[in-house]
């Protein structure tokens, strides 16, 4: 046989053999129509959990050039999560805790107290970091803060005991939610007084 005979019939063999995986290949309507399915559904989420355009104009807001950063943030570790009722916003917490500057110092604890610490939240009669710190805890959970200084005592500090533009670590436990103030903790009863000894009567 000769070279371009060869060649021919290896030509003739190559394309045989294309058009039999393109047949096994070909997808039916049916499946077609699941990975379309598929595809769109992928594109759904991804365009979901995209971070939405801050430049873009919304309602009366003009649109702007240029890329939203981070300025800065609050970071926490659950250290144990909680099963009780949802820590909903505008309520008042009932936490304990225990409060260290980055060095290791502890400067406030309410457990040394024996004397849990009530808020209400969102009303700013606290640091940012903790009006935000709690979202997402259930009762019985506890978490680690880590406030920057923008969130907490801001550059000034809190002297003597936290530095200027100080971070701050917390250990936090969620105790309680509620519409309104818990009341205060029953005072324990205390023992029956002695009778003053000078006032006893004396026998006759």
């Amino acid at each position: 046989m000769h070279a371009r005979q060869l060649i021919t019939l290896a030509v003739m063999i190559g394309t045989v053999g294309a058009m039999g995986a393109q047949t096994t290949t070909t997808k039916t309507p049916a499946a077609r129509a699941a990975a379309a399915r598929r595809k769109a559904a992928a594109a759904k989420a991804a365009a979901a959990n995209a971070a939405p355009d801050d430049t873009k104009a919304v309602g009366d807001i003009p649109p702007i050039e240029g890329a939203a950063k981070p300025l800065f943030a609050l970071r926490y570790i659950d250290i144990k999560v909680g099963t009780g009722p949802l820590a909903e916003t505008h309520k008042f917490y009932t936490v304990q805790y225990t409060g260290w500057t980055p060095d290791g110092k502890k400067f406030d604890s309410s457990y040394d107290r024996d004397s849990p610490f009530v808020f209400a939240q969102g009303a700013r009669r606290v640091i940012i970091g903790w009006d935000e710190g709690f979202e997402g805890m259930h009762v019985g959970g506890k978490r680690r803060l880590f406030v920057p200084y923008e969130l907490g005592y801001g550059e000034a500090g809190h002297p003597p005991t936290i530095p200027s533009k100080s971070m701050l670590i917390f250990d936090v436990e969620l105790l309680g939610v509620s519409d309104t103030p818990p009341p205060p903790p029953t005072p324990a009863t205390p023992p029956p007084a002695k009778p003053d000894s000078s006032q006893e009567a004396k026998p006759q």
